[in-house]
């Protein structure tokens, strides 16, 4: 049933693929009129249609998984990050229908593929829960967390549209900076991907024995060339590269390497970009989305966030502090995780402060739309994998 999950996955994929490719074809296919003398976009609807597809098979897969493992198939990176998309793409399905933007789709369905895809670098096979996630409050706490983070990701979307629909790139400014670095981000993420896929089918490993954390010898497995070695590390295997440095032991260093590959990487493909189109990669998005209301993309931010915003707080601090005080005897107990979750909460509790009662509408209020997806990418990528904690077992 693994397997078959697995597969419904993989449809899914290609799914949102090909809801990617029609939405992209809606922006400058031609227009039809039905009986009634109204234009319509076959190219947006085809891209609607394989959106919910794309949903129904992930949601398939969901369920087929969680019958296979009997539980909650949230409890490591690989399902937690693929839930996450699905709930991105639940999002889209829900708000698209209300709004009809196409753009929106474009930018969204990539989105989507791109969490899905970062997802299937993490191991995906089956294993036994310890003792501290054998419990409901699995379930609660993740669910719900997840799916506050997937209606807030649809608010990074809209704050990024519009961000490239309004910012002149034409001169050099820190806003043409700050897109660009979201970009980069972005495109770092791909080359992530890219590399972590060419590493596996070169079948690089690297074993180091170490001392950890907690002061004990350990071994660790490197599946990139270690740039970054590991704190009092040995390389047991031969022939392999030596690091450049190693990381106090607080740090995993296994995981840290990665992200600066993946930086080295997005580096490259963002200065290829920019070298072969001669401008800002914003400047060159800029003219697909001329035809984009920003009061629009501006309100399906705001409603996404005013939405998720509760069901985050609901799943990431509430639920989460009632299972700590199960597990641990302790609602709080200053956690890398829960900082940077007790952080998420308040960066967007003052986003609807100063949008309700400020008025900050339009490019300030896209920018916290962006950037508070990005305090939840920090969560999800630094801090769940790279520093040592409570939570490092996800």
């Amino acid at each position: 049933m693994v397997q078959a999950s697995s597969n419904l996955l993989l449809v899914a994929f290609f799914f949102y693929l090909a809801s990617t490719i029609f939405f992209a074809v809606s922006i400058t296919g031609k227009k039809f009129k039905d009986k009634h003398g109204e234009e319509k976009n076959k190219a947006a609807l085809l891209g609607y249609i394989t959106a919910v597809l794309g949903l129904l098979s992930a949601t398939g897969y969901f369920i087929v998984r969680w019958i296979a493992v009997e539980h909650a198939p949230v409890s490591n990176m690989f399902e937690y990050t693929t839930f996450l998309g699905i709930c991105l793409s639940l999002a889209f399905v829900i708000v698209y229908p209300i709004y009809k933007v196409n753009l929106f789709g474009l930018f969204t369905m990539p989105v989507v593929m791109l969490i899905i895809a970062y997802a299937s670098m993490f191991p995906g096979d089956v294993q036994p829960l310890i003792p501290a996630l054998q419990t409901n409050w699995l379930t609660i706490h993740v669910i719900t967390t997840a799916i506050g983070q997937g209606i807030l990701a649809l608010g990074f979307a809209g704050g990024l549209l519009y961000l490239i629909r309004v910012i002149d790139f034409s001169k050099k400014s820190n806003k043409v900076k700050g897109v660009e670095f979201i970009l980069f981000c972005v495109l770092s993420t791909v080359a992530y991907i890219l590399i972590g896929i060419g590493f596996n089918a070169a079948g690089y490993e690297a074993e180091f024995h170490y001392i950890n954390e907690n002061d004990f010898e350990a071994e660790m497995t490197y599946f990139m060339p270690a740039l970054i070695g590991p704190n009092e590390g040995e390389l047991l295997t031969e022939d392999r590269f030596s690091p450049l440095v190693s990381t106090p032991a607080i740090i995993r260093s296994n995981d840290l390497n990665t992200v600066v590959w993946s930086i080295i990487g997005g580096l490259i493909l963002y200065y290829g970009l920019r070298l072969i189109l001669r401008k800002p990669l914003g400047g060159a998005m800029q003219p697909l989305v001329k035809s984009v209301n920003p009061r629009t993309v501006d309100e399906i931010s705001y409603r996404a966030i005013a939405i998720g915003f509760p069901i985050f707080t609901l799943g990431g601090l509430i639920f989460a502090m009632i299972w700590a005080q199960i597990a641990w005897t302790r609602f709080w107990g200053w956690d890398p995780k829960e900082v940077w979750a007790l952080i998420t909460f308040l960066f967007y509790a003052a986003y609807l402060h100063l949008r309700l009662s400020k008025g900050w509408h339009g490019e300030r209020s896209a920018w916290l739309c962006v950037i508070g997806f990005a305090l939840i990418m920090f969560n999800l990528i630094f801090v769940n994998l790279v520093i040592a904690g409570l939570h490092s077992y996800a």
